[in-house]
């Protein structure tokens, strides 16, 4: 598991545009929310893109960029954008390794049908490239105010 202090996982993974986004993009220039949800235009994923969407200009104040990832392909993201009028970059992380680097792709489901699948979490990384914050199996419904409480508190 990723721990805060730790150094962030660095990345390099296209966005729904085809743009190459990685974390060394922000260095000394914007904190970054990673939050990790498990697909596109479901219920759940849906709200939190909904909500991140709706704080973006808060966020945007605070030098902070928010970065959506689920294992969906770029098609799927700009699908999702477009119906749901989204304002966050989403990463298509199609084969796996960025949720694999921060942990989150983990055994879910029953212990009768276990399953794998993307644990719904966040990582704020500050300017530095330093994990502040590694939050696990959190609740979609209120979760980006709480990053953003804790960014204008902390950061």
């Amino acid at each position: 598991m990723i721990s805060p202090g730790q150094t962030a996982p660095s990345f390099s993974i296209a966005d729904q545009d085809g743009q190459l986004v990685s974390l060394s993009d922000f260095r000394n220039k914007k904190n970054v929310v990673l939050y990790f949800y498990p697909k596109d235009d479901t219920s759940g994923c849906t709200l939190e893109a909904s909500q991140f969407t709706a704080l973006k200009e808060q966020f945007d104040k605070a030098d902070t960029v928010i970065l959506g990832v689920s294992k969906d392909d770029q098609s799927s993201h700009c699908n999702f954008i477009k119906k749901f009028d989204l304002n966050v970059s989403l990463l298509a992380d199609t084969e796996g390794t960025l949720c694999e680097s921060y942990d989150v792709w983990q055994e879910k489901g029953t212990a009768e049908a276990p399953k794998m699948g993307i644990v719904r979490s966040t990582f704020i990384i500050d300017k530095s490239g330093i994990i502040r914050s590694a939050l696990y199996k959190v609740s979609a419904d209120g979760h980006a105010q709480e990053i953003l409480d804790f960014i204008n508190k902390t950061l």
